[in-house]
């Protein structure tokens, strides 16, 4: 059996995008855990700026970059900073409304596009050269179950994942034979601080209605183990895809409730 794969000097630095919470920040202190000098990013500098100084506590290593991955000449600044790096976790977007099509606010949809997949673009854009250039990178995109199968209410947010889907599976098939990989992680149903509440405008009642009587829904930390699985394998392995959800999910249109 494979066991984690300590990561070589020229491949140790982490950029996680969206690690303010959330999936992002379980994933920031995973990574830094299992050994990489992580780099925080994110809109809300106070956020990130607080796990560093938690990460760092802990005796592993990590910086804040406040940064608007929807921002181009923000995120080819940011970029400067490195001459190689190991990873880039593109984890930042999230879902706004639930809105049928008919109804749906294009302003949601343009913003979930912006962020999902042309956050993901600049990103991936700006710092392949660095992945290429450490001999040994490793792109990940956090998708959602929601970019492999639609559902009613979520056109919006499933068009944008599903373009995080496709821009993972491209650039797959574009770079083959460099020394990068590029994993996608698609997770279902995960409950955490603040996927649900921003997706339905801060009301706590819908938030909570999306979980309503699932046992267990996925964590933070199990997408983040999962992520810090997938990267952590030996060089010549590539998770392609990998979907998760709790066992009470069986598809994005089926999930067992204890009512």
């Amino acid at each position: 059996m494979a066991t984690a794969a300590v990561p070589p000097a020229a491949s140790r630095i982490a950029v996680v995008t969206g690690a303010s919470s959330g999936i992002g920040a379980a994933t920031a202190r995973q990574l830094a855990a299992a050994g990489y000098r992580v780099v925080l990013t994110a809109r809300r500098k106070d956020r990130i700026e607080a796990l560093a100084e938690e990460i760092n506590a802990a005796g592993h290593q990590a910086t804040a970059y406040a940064l608007d991955v929807t921002d181009r000449a923000a995120v080819d600044e940011f970029a400067t900073a490195f001459k190689t790096i190991g990873v880039l976790v593109n984890n930042a977007g999230g879902a706004l409304g639930a809105d049928p099509v008919a109804t749906g606010d294009p302003a949601d949809w343009r913003q979930m596009y912006e962020t999902n997949v042309i956050g993901t673009l600049h990103l991936t854009q700006a710092l392949l050269p660095k992945l290429d250039a450490s001999g040994d990178g490793t792109v990940v995109v956090v998708s959602s179950t929601a970019g492999h199968g639609t559902y009613e209410g979520g056109a919006g947010y499933v068009a944008a994942k599903h373009g995080a889907h496709v821009l993972a599976e491209t650039l797959r098939l574009e770079i083959v034979g460099r020394p990068v990989r590029v994993i996608e992680i698609a997770p279902g149903m995960v409950k955490t601080d603040e996927f649900a509440l921003t997706r339905f405008s801060g009301d706590s009642a819908k938030a909570e209605k999306v979980y309503e009587g699932v046992a267990e829904p996925l964590t933070a930390d199990d997408v983040a183990d999962t992520i810090t699985w997938a990267i952590t394998r030996p060089s010549h392995v590539n998770v392609d895809l990998l979907v998760l959800r709790p066992r009470a999910q069986a598809s994005n249109t089926k999930v067992h409730r204890e009512l």
